[in-house]
């Protein structure tokens, strides 16, 4: 074979992983886009439903405030986006695995279904745990903090601004298992060398929660300490899993 073969043969094997990429993210984009459509006509429910931690808080017969002119109609859309990505995050996960999967042999194979599984399951379960159990004694401590001199009003979109990065911090927190087994099982890094850097993680569980949380200590709480027990949770998991998915001749790390 001529190198202007070889050459024409890694043009056209890259153009056809762009292309099955490109299949892969329309895939995914379409499903979105479906399950947006058929939650569309419930939209406004799905904000009231996201705003009743809120609501609860609130003093009787008090309402959130829309300030801009389409804003009660955009941000419940929105949020509907927001509700139909989470319902279709694992076909998307999905597609993202069977792009990879034709690369992989059998062993690795053992490795990205479950992650892709587990992935999907920890960071519904994150924003689950942010919703049900974190906005409830966030929104109560907040709203009898507040002076009684004020009426509290939030608006919408400053609700949903920070809905959306509550969620999003929560979710990832919710990964750390996932990252610490991906880094053992890669051989990046050790068990041992993770224990020993314990300390460093539990302090920066602290920042990141001080850095993405409001300036109160139980919103740092409720989100340092998940955290830093998923990092432990990784600990344990991480030489189970890379025991089950090692190559025949690999040895055990």
């Amino acid at each position: 074979m001529t190198e202007e073969q070889k050459t024409t043969g890694q043009e056209d094997s890259f153009i056809s992983h762009l292309v099955e990429l490109r299949n892969r993210i329309m895939k995914a984009s379409l499903a979105i886009i479906v399950v947006f459509l058929c939650m569309m006509p419930w939209s406004g429910q799905i904000y009231d439903f996201l705003a009743s931690p809120m609501m609860a808080a609130l003093p009787i017969h008090s309402k959130m405030i829309a300030t801009g002119v389409i804003t009660p109609f955009l941000i419940p859309l929105k949020v509907t986006l927001l509700a139909a990505f989470i319902v279709a995050l694992p076909w998307v996960l999905y597609q993202a695995w069977a792009f990879v999967a034709p690369g992989l042999y059998a062993h690795e194979k053992k490795l990205v279904a479950p992650l892709v599984i587990s992935s999907s399951v920890l960071f519904v379960t994150g924003v689950a745990f942010c919703y049900l159990f974190v906005f409830n004694v966030v929104f109560k401590v907040i709203n009898e903090l507040a002076p009684k001199s004020i009426t509290v009003a939030p608006d919408i979109e400053n609700y949903f601004d920070f809905v959306m990065t509550m969620f999003i911090a929560f979710g990832l927190t919710f990964e750390v298992p996932v990252v610490v087994v991906v880094l053992v099982r890669m051989g990046l890094v050790s068990v041992e060398k993770l224990k020993q850097f314990r300390p460093y993680v539990i302090v920066g569980a602290f920042v990141v929660a001080a850095i993405v949380t409001p300036p109160d200590a139980m919103s740092m709480l409720l989100l340092a300490v998940p955290l830093c027990v998923l990092f432990e949770v990784g600990l344990l998991v991480a030489p189970l899993f890379a025991k089950m998915t090692q190559a025949p001749e690999e040895p055990v790390r």
